[in-house]
């Protein structure tokens, strides 16, 4: 029998602390068994993704402040790493998968996402390779790259009782944004970082649009499972949810002291 997946690419535009909080509404139901495993694929907002590790860090209140003049919007995700940018000329994607033990399998779930991407990319003539770039931001052996020179797409992995979540970006196009507002942040961090080792889809093949990766993607997804329309009211109930935890993915002028959520 197929593996069933929900698909959604429901967004919630102008307020992305509610679209990570919606991340994390679909992993608890799915976690709860009250939600089927779901596959979201989605245009975010202008967004700077920090992880728990970064909001410890002395930089961090800097980094948000520097995030936030350049029109990003600072967040804290769901996944570890480091910060990702997410660009209304990407992709962002949230895998949420019923797993009764969730520790075991994390590697599988990052291959398996990380080859969907790949195949997707490379059917639209991307040399797409899945591989670490030396000085890329959020740098993860599981990410996907133009030439094995240039990152493309980011993944990270939560996990609750019961589910797990593998989100993450695929950077299609406005690279030079992205270089433009990770660059300082980084340095404001005290990571090292090589703006070069930042690409976009459309770098490698002109003309490429969210929509036409969006289109790749799901035909990689339909070619391993079977993909069914997400439920509309498990959706609006998980919107529900989320709109009670949105304040918690929040990054306010002045930086927590501590985090334990993030996209």
């Amino acid at each position: 029998m197929s593996r069933r997946i929900a698909w959604s690419e429901r967004a919630v535009p102008g307020r992305p602390a509610l679209d990570t909080a919606l991340s994390r509404a679909f992993l608890d139901l799915v976690a709860e068994g009250t939600a089927p495993e779901t596959f979201r694929l989605y245009r975010p907002d202008d967004v700077l993704a920090f992880s728990s590790l970064d909001a410890v860090r002395p930089g961090f209140r800097e980094a948000a402040a520097i995030a936030r003049d350049r029109g990003f919007a600072p967040m804290l995700r769901l996944a570890g790493g480091r910060a990702a940018v997410f660009l209304r000329e990407s992709l962002a994607f949230a895998w949420s998968v019923p797993v009764a033990e969730p520790r075991n399998g994390v590697r599988e779930r990052f291959r398996a996402l990380a080859e969907i991407v790949e195949a997707a990319l490379r059917g639209l003539g991307v040399d797409a390779r899945v591989g670490e770039v030396p000085g890329a931001y959020c740098p993860g052996e599981w990410s996907v790259n133009a030439r094995g020179v240039r990152k493309l797409m980011g993944v990270g992995q939560r996990i609750v009782r019961g589910a797990a979540h593998v989100g993450g970006v695929i950077v299609v196009g406005a690279s030079a944004r992205a270089r433009e507002v990770l660059t300082p942040v980084y340095d404001a961090l005290g990571y090292e970082l090589d703006p070069d080792a930042i690409g976009a889809v459309e770098e490698e093949i002109s003309g490429l649009t969210p929509e036409r990766v969006a289109r790749a993607v799901r035909a990689e997804l339909v070619r391993r499972f079977e993909l069914v329309p997400a439920d509309e009211a498990v959706t609006d109930h998980a919107l529900a949810r989320a709109a009670a935890g949105e304040a918690r993915h929040e990054v306010g002028p002045a930086a927590p002291s501590a985090c334990g959520a993030g996209q």
